[in-house]
């Protein structure tokens, strides 16, 4: 069973955040009308505004990509504000949604709710058969509660709700606050910062050692927006790209984008969080999507945009002769 767009009302939650601007960017290709709403109009943590947003908009498909997310540093310091707001902001949506009648919902979850030591590649079987990562353990349990309640609300209303858990994301519109950003952007930033400044090191966090998978945003989007279209299983469903690379092998490419020429300093009295990190997105490649971006081209657009938002020629004109 498929699901056609045209026509339909599509309201993307958190429309302004990364995930959420490149599925706008995404869906200006369809022949659809686009709702959004703001956080100064309507707050997801709060039902009642919720349900009466909803009731009036009536949308058709939802993509629900709002959510509180952040690094390490913010997991461990604000675990109560990423476990409260993102429980509230997907129970809410998604009562809302049946309320009104949505056809259907594409919840977007996060690769973290798998166990910290899941066999890898992490199929989606691996989903609650061991202990979570404790530095975004809040995060997690939050979204693994959002994936167990678009279950049942299919299960019991019949509601067409899927869930999809990409790897770690990256591109446009990232966080790139130092206190809050996820690493790759937190590379970025220091190596752009390190070469403004000329300093002779750049520090990366932990050993170097971990391997993480990384996907673009924009194919998130297009991978979201297939989902949409073709996928009607309660099982959560991998979007990535297959291939990892370590931290100090990240760290190593993002500096040679940038153009910085320092030496890396590791400071081991940070954590590393989980080993290694790549999801098996065999069962999406099963229904004929892959990610179309190489991890290099896609760091030299984040860094253009990034740069561009910096107010630095100097920035732009590395990272081009790269």
């Amino acid at each position: 069973m498929s699901y056609d767009l045209a026509g339909k009302r599509v309201w993307v939650a958190g429309h302004r955040g990364m995930v959420g601007s490149a599925l706008m960017r995404r869906l200006a290709d369809e022949d659809c009308e686009l709702l959004t709403v703001g956080r100064e109009e309507v707050d997801l943590r709060r039902q009642a505004e919720t349900e009466d947003w909803l009731a009036e908009a009536r949308p058709e498909l939802v993509f629900l990509a709002a959510a509180r997310v952040g690094g390490i540093l913010a997991n461990r310091d604000h675990p109560a504000s990423f476990l409260y707001d993102n429980l509230m902001i997907e129970a809410n949506v998604m009562e809302a949604a049946r309320r009104c009648g949505t056809e259907k919902l594409v919840l977007l979850g996060s690769s973290c709710i798998y166990p910290k030591y899941a066999p890898q590649p992490i199929r989606e079987e691996a989903l609650l058969t061991g202990p979570l990562e404790p530095t975004n353990e809040a995060y997690a349990i939050a979204k693994i509660a959002g994936i167990k309640l678009a279950e049942s609300y299919r299960a019991q209303h019949g509601c067409r709700f899927i869930s999809a858990q990409p790897s770690n994301l990256y591109g446009p519109g990232d966080n790139f606050d130092p206190a809050s950003s996820h690493v790759l952007a937190a590379l970025l930033r220091r190596a752009h910062e390190a070469k403004t400044r000329e300093e002779p090191e750049m520090i990366v966090w932990g050993t170097g050692a971990p391997l993480r998978e990384f996907l673009h945003v924009d194919d998130l989007a297009d991978a979201l927006v297939f989902l949409a279209c073709h996928y009607e299983e309660s099982v959560p469903i991998n979007v990535g790209t297959g291939e990892e690379i370590t931290i100090r092998g990240l760290a190593e490419l993002i500096a040679e984008v940038v153009g910085y020429g320092g030496a890396l300093r590791f400071d081991t009295s940070k954590p590393d969080g989980t080993p290694r990190k790549v999801v098996d997105a065999s069962r999406l490649a099963g229904l004929g999507w892959r990610a179309s971006t190489p991890l290099a081209e896609g760091i030299r657009g984040t860094y253009a945009w990034f740069a561009a938002r910096q107010g630095t020629a100097r920035g732009m004109a590395a990272m081009m002769e790269t």
